[in-house]
Protein backbone atom coordinates (compact mmCIF):
# COMPACT_ATOMS: atom_id res chain seq x y z
CA UNK A 1 0.00 0.00 0.00
CA UNK A 2 1.47 3.23 -0.95
CA UNK A 3 1.01 6.14 1.37
CA UNK A 4 -0.25 9.10 -0.08
CA UNK A 5 1.09 12.51 2.01
CA UNK A 6 0.69 16.05 1.05
CA UNK A 7 3.39 15.99 -1.24
CA UNK A 8 2.57 12.79 -3.67
CA UNK A 9 -1.13 14.42 -3.62
CA UNK A 10 0.20 17.50 -5.05
CA UNK A 11 2.40 16.07 -7.45
CA UNK A 12 -0.11 13.42 -8.71
CA UNK A 13 -2.79 16.51 -9.01
CA UNK A 14 -0.09 18.55 -11.35
CA UNK A 15 0.63 15.53 -13.23
CA UNK A 16 -3.18 15.27 -14.02
CA UNK A 17 -4.17 18.15 -14.95
CA UNK A 18 -0.90 18.67 -16.89
CA UNK A 19 -1.65 15.14 -18.62
CA UNK A 20 -5.62 16.06 -19.62
CA UNK A 21 -4.57 19.62 -20.93
CA UNK A 22 -1.24 17.88 -22.82
CA UNK A 23 -3.69 14.90 -24.75
CA UNK A 24 -6.54 17.76 -25.02
CA UNK A 25 -3.57 19.58 -27.57
CA UNK A 26 -1.03 17.05 -28.78
CA UNK A 27 -1.98 14.08 -27.18
CA UNK A 28 1.26 11.81 -24.77
CA UNK A 29 -0.27 13.26 -21.75
CA UNK A 30 0.00 9.51 -20.53
CA UNK A 31 3.72 9.98 -20.36
CA UNK A 32 3.59 12.80 -17.74
CA UNK A 33 0.97 11.29 -15.55
CA UNK A 34 1.90 7.68 -15.46
CA UNK A 35 5.91 8.36 -14.33
CA UNK A 36 4.02 10.29 -11.59
CA UNK A 37 2.16 6.97 -10.56
CA UNK A 38 5.85 5.30 -10.44
CA UNK A 39 7.61 8.09 -8.47
CA UNK A 40 5.06 7.60 -5.81
CA UNK A 41 5.66 4.31 -5.87
CA UNK A 42 3.01 2.20 -7.35
CA UNK A 43 4.18 -1.14 -9.25
CA UNK A 44 3.99 -1.04 -13.21
CA UNK A 45 0.65 -2.59 -14.00
CA UNK A 46 -1.13 -0.77 -10.83
CA UNK A 47 0.26 2.67 -12.24
CA UNK A 48 -1.30 1.81 -15.78
CA UNK A 49 -4.37 0.89 -14.79
CA UNK A 50 -4.72 3.26 -12.34
CA UNK A 51 -3.43 5.82 -14.60
CA UNK A 52 -6.00 4.88 -17.75
CA UNK A 53 -8.79 5.07 -14.99
CA UNK A 54 -7.60 9.03 -13.80
CA UNK A 55 -6.97 10.05 -17.55
CA UNK A 56 -10.84 9.06 -18.10
CA UNK A 57 -12.22 12.64 -17.07
CA UNK A 58 -9.57 14.14 -19.38
CA UNK A 59 -11.07 12.75 -21.85
CA UNK A 60 -14.45 13.65 -21.03
CA UNK A 61 -13.49 17.00 -20.63
CA UNK A 62 -11.48 17.39 -23.97
CA UNK A 63 -15.03 15.77 -25.84
CA UNK A 64 -17.52 18.40 -24.37
CA UNK A 65 -15.12 21.03 -25.15
CA UNK A 66 -14.93 19.88 -28.92
CA UNK A 67 -18.86 19.07 -29.27
CA UNK A 68 -19.28 21.59 -31.91
CA UNK A 69 -16.99 20.12 -33.93
CA UNK A 70 -18.39 16.91 -33.11
CA UNK A 71 -21.51 17.03 -34.96
CA UNK A 72 -22.57 15.67 -37.97
CA UNK A 73 -20.10 12.49 -36.97
CA UNK A 74 -22.76 10.69 -35.24
CA UNK A 75 -22.89 7.91 -37.78
CA UNK A 76 -19.32 7.14 -37.97
CA UNK A 77 -18.49 8.01 -34.36
CA UNK A 78 -21.13 4.70 -33.59
CA UNK A 79 -19.35 2.48 -35.53
CA UNK A 80 -15.93 3.33 -34.63
CA UNK A 81 -16.90 3.33 -31.44
CA UNK A 82 -18.00 -0.63 -31.56
CA UNK A 83 -14.84 -1.55 -33.18
CA UNK A 84 -13.23 0.64 -30.23
CA UNK A 85 -15.21 -1.04 -27.30
CA UNK A 86 -13.77 -4.80 -28.94
CA UNK A 87 -10.31 -3.74 -29.18
CA UNK A 88 -10.19 -1.88 -25.45
CA UNK A 89 -11.31 -4.91 -23.77
CA UNK A 90 -8.79 -7.21 -25.55
CA UNK A 91 -6.28 -4.78 -24.69
CA UNK A 92 -7.23 -4.62 -20.89
CA UNK A 93 -7.85 -8.26 -20.67
CA UNK A 94 -4.00 -8.78 -21.95
CA UNK A 95 -2.63 -6.07 -19.24
CA UNK A 96 -4.49 -7.78 -16.31
CA UNK A 97 -3.07 -11.31 -17.90
CA UNK A 98 0.79 -9.76 -17.95
CA UNK A 99 2.85 -10.74 -15.38
CA UNK A 100 4.41 -7.85 -13.45
CA UNK A 101 8.16 -8.58 -14.61
CA UNK A 102 7.22 -8.86 -18.47
CA UNK A 103 5.38 -5.18 -18.35
CA UNK A 104 8.30 -3.79 -16.58
CA UNK A 105 10.52 -5.16 -18.69
CA UNK A 106 8.74 -3.53 -22.21
CA UNK A 107 7.26 -0.38 -20.61
CA UNK A 108 10.53 1.80 -21.63
CA UNK A 109 10.21 0.29 -25.36
CA UNK A 110 6.21 1.12 -25.28
CA UNK A 111 7.15 4.52 -23.47
CA UNK A 112 9.82 5.30 -26.49
CA UNK A 113 7.30 3.95 -29.03
CA UNK A 114 4.69 6.64 -27.95
CA UNK A 115 7.20 9.34 -27.94
CA UNK A 116 8.20 8.38 -31.93
CA UNK A 117 4.14 8.72 -32.13
CA UNK A 118 4.78 11.77 -30.63
CA UNK A 119 7.78 12.93 -32.80
CA UNK A 120 5.60 12.15 -35.95
CA UNK A 121 2.62 14.04 -35.12
CA UNK A 122 3.79 17.22 -36.98
CA UNK A 123 3.88 14.87 -40.21
CA UNK A 124 0.57 13.36 -39.56
CA UNK A 125 -1.24 16.54 -39.13
CA UNK A 126 0.08 18.04 -42.52
CA UNK A 127 -0.99 14.98 -43.70
CA UNK A 128 -4.67 16.32 -43.44
CA UNK A 129 -6.77 18.34 -45.54
CA UNK A 130 -9.49 20.85 -45.04
CA UNK A 131 -12.51 19.21 -46.60
CA UNK A 132 -15.86 21.15 -47.38
CA UNK A 133 -18.66 19.59 -45.41
CA UNK A 134 -19.40 16.69 -43.67
CA UNK A 135 -15.91 15.41 -45.27
CA UNK A 136 -15.82 11.11 -46.86
CA UNK A 137 -14.04 8.12 -45.54
CA UNK A 138 -11.30 6.11 -47.78
CA UNK A 139 -11.24 1.98 -47.11
CA UNK A 140 -13.36 1.79 -44.61
CA UNK A 141 -12.19 -1.43 -43.62
CA UNK A 142 -8.99 -0.39 -43.37
CA UNK A 143 -9.88 2.92 -40.80
CA UNK A 144 -11.99 -0.41 -38.99
CA UNK A 145 -8.83 -2.99 -39.13
CA UNK A 146 -6.46 0.28 -37.91
CA UNK A 147 -8.83 1.36 -35.32
CA UNK A 148 -9.19 -2.25 -34.24
CA UNK A 149 -5.16 -2.72 -33.84
CA UNK A 150 -4.69 0.97 -32.33
CA UNK A 151 -8.11 0.03 -29.14
CA UNK A 152 -5.89 -2.98 -28.08
CA UNK A 153 -2.68 -0.91 -27.43
CA UNK A 154 -5.09 1.66 -26.12
CA UNK A 155 -6.35 -1.10 -23.21
CA UNK A 156 -3.02 -2.39 -23.20
CA UNK A 157 -1.20 1.11 -22.31
CA UNK A 158 -2.55 3.86 -23.72
CA UNK A 159 0.41 5.85 -23.69
CA UNK A 160 0.24 8.15 -27.11
CA UNK A 161 -3.16 6.83 -28.06
CA UNK A 162 -4.63 10.12 -29.51
CA UNK A 163 -1.29 10.12 -31.58
CA UNK A 164 -2.23 6.67 -32.76
CA UNK A 165 -5.56 7.01 -33.13
CA UNK A 166 -5.08 10.73 -35.09
CA UNK A 167 -2.55 8.85 -37.64
CA UNK A 168 -5.32 6.38 -38.43
CA UNK A 169 -8.22 8.95 -39.16
CA UNK A 170 -5.90 10.99 -40.91
CA UNK A 171 -5.06 8.59 -43.46
CA UNK A 172 -8.50 7.25 -43.91
CA UNK A 173 -11.12 10.19 -43.78
CA UNK A 174 -11.25 13.68 -45.30
CA UNK A 175 -11.57 15.87 -42.65
CA UNK A 176 -10.00 18.96 -40.90
CA UNK A 177 -7.56 18.81 -38.13
CA UNK A 178 -10.17 20.02 -35.56
CA UNK A 179 -12.84 17.75 -36.59
CA UNK A 180 -10.22 14.64 -36.47
CA UNK A 181 -8.93 15.88 -33.14
CA UNK A 182 -12.68 15.77 -32.13
CA UNK A 183 -12.66 12.52 -32.95
CA UNK A 184 -9.67 11.07 -31.61
CA UNK A 185 -10.80 12.55 -28.03
CA UNK A 186 -14.10 10.67 -28.23
CA UNK A 187 -12.80 7.14 -29.37
CA UNK A 188 -10.08 7.40 -26.53
CA UNK A 189 -12.75 8.15 -24.24
CA UNK A 190 -14.63 5.13 -25.52
CA UNK A 191 -12.07 3.01 -25.03
CA UNK A 192 -10.90 4.82 -21.80
CA UNK A 193 -14.05 4.00 -20.69
CA UNK A 194 -14.02 0.21 -22.04
CA UNK A 195 -10.80 -0.59 -20.50
CA UNK A 196 -11.86 1.47 -16.97
CA UNK A 197 -15.07 -0.43 -16.59
CA UNK A 198 -12.94 -4.18 -17.42
CA UNK A 199 -10.18 -2.49 -14.57
CA UNK A 200 -12.96 -1.82 -11.79
CA UNK A 201 -13.98 -5.52 -11.48
CA UNK A 202 -10.32 -7.26 -12.30
CA UNK A 203 -7.61 -4.55 -12.63
CA UNK A 204 -5.28 -3.52 -9.40
CA UNK A 205 -6.67 0.41 -9.57
CA UNK A 206 -5.34 2.23 -6.85
CA UNK A 207 -8.64 4.48 -6.02
CA UNK A 208 -7.76 7.41 -3.99
CA UNK A 209 -4.73 7.95 -5.99
CA UNK A 210 -7.30 7.85 -9.44
CA UNK A 211 -9.58 10.34 -7.77
CA UNK A 212 -7.18 12.58 -7.08
CA UNK A 213 -5.67 12.98 -10.88
CA UNK A 214 -9.28 12.47 -12.44
CA UNK A 215 -10.70 16.10 -11.44
CA UNK A 216 -7.46 17.44 -11.91
CA UNK A 217 -7.42 15.62 -15.34
CA UNK A 218 -10.71 17.03 -16.45
CA UNK A 219 -10.07 20.43 -16.31
CA UNK A 220 -6.87 20.18 -17.63
CA UNK A 221 -8.57 18.64 -20.62
CA UNK A 222 -11.32 21.56 -20.80
CA UNK A 223 -8.21 24.14 -20.46
CA UNK A 224 -6.80 22.21 -23.20
CA UNK A 225 -9.26 22.18 -25.86
CA UNK A 226 -9.03 26.12 -25.51
CA UNK A 227 -5.38 26.13 -26.00
CA UNK A 228 -5.84 23.58 -28.88
CA UNK A 229 -7.60 26.48 -30.49
CA UNK A 230 -5.28 28.96 -30.37
CA UNK A 231 -1.79 27.71 -30.20
CA UNK A 232 1.36 25.66 -31.51
CA UNK A 233 1.99 23.06 -29.56
CA UNK A 234 5.30 22.68 -30.69
CA UNK A 235 7.08 23.91 -27.53
CA UNK A 236 5.03 21.66 -25.65
CA UNK A 237 5.62 18.43 -28.08
CA UNK A 238 9.18 19.26 -27.43
CA UNK A 239 8.89 19.29 -23.57
CA UNK A 240 7.13 16.17 -23.43
CA UNK A 241 9.47 13.58 -25.81
CA UNK A 242 12.19 15.15 -23.79
CA UNK A 243 10.37 14.14 -20.27
CA UNK A 244 9.16 10.73 -22.00
CA UNK A 245 12.53 10.01 -23.47
CA UNK A 246 14.25 10.45 -20.05
CA UNK A 247 11.66 8.20 -18.09
CA UNK A 248 12.27 5.03 -20.37
CA UNK A 249 16.01 5.59 -20.30
CA UNK A 250 15.59 5.94 -16.32
CA UNK A 251 13.35 2.57 -16.48
CA UNK A 252 15.72 1.12 -18.39
CA UNK A 253 18.89 1.70 -16.42
CA UNK A 254 16.91 0.68 -12.97
CA UNK A 255 16.40 -2.55 -14.96
CA UNK A 256 20.07 -2.90 -15.01
CA UNK A 257 20.28 -2.19 -11.49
Amino acid sequence: MVDLGAPEIALLLGAGFLAGAVNAIAGGGSLISFPALLAVGYPSIAANVTNQVALLPGYLGGSVGYRRELSGQGRRTLFLSLTSSVGALIGAVLVVLSPEELFERIVPFLILFSCVLLAVQPAISRRVRPAGGEGSERGSVSLHAMQFAASIYGGYFGAGLGIMLLAVLALTLDEGLQRLNALKGLLSLVIGAVSVVYFAFFGPVAWIAAAVMAAASYGGGQVGVGLARRLSARLLRALVLVFGVGVAVWLLLEGDL
